[in-house]
């Protein structure tokens, strides 16, 4: 979902999430914006789908193939 047309808004924050996240920016090398980007896009992708992606769903059938019978005992 790349746009080569960008749009400036205003908006406020939490601060302590926006010193966070200008930590976690800092920490791998990137701009603040690319961070708001892919946390944009990683939200859309969410709703716009109304479950988790395939990726995590496999990870979550893979742990339920191999601990099923540990699951059911947890249950009782």
């Amino acid at each position: 979902m790349t746009s080569q047309t960008r749009k400036k808004f205003a908006t406020q924050v939490d601060s302590e999430i926006l010193s966070t996240v200008r930590d976690i920016a800092k920490s791998e090398g990137r701009q603040l914006q690319a961070l708001v980007d892919e946390a944009f896009s990683d939200l859309i992708e969410k709703r716009k789908h109304g479950k988790p992606r395939p990726n995590v769903m496999a990870v979550y059938q893979a742990s339920h193939e191999k601990f099923a019978p540990l699951y059911k005992k947890l249950a009782e």
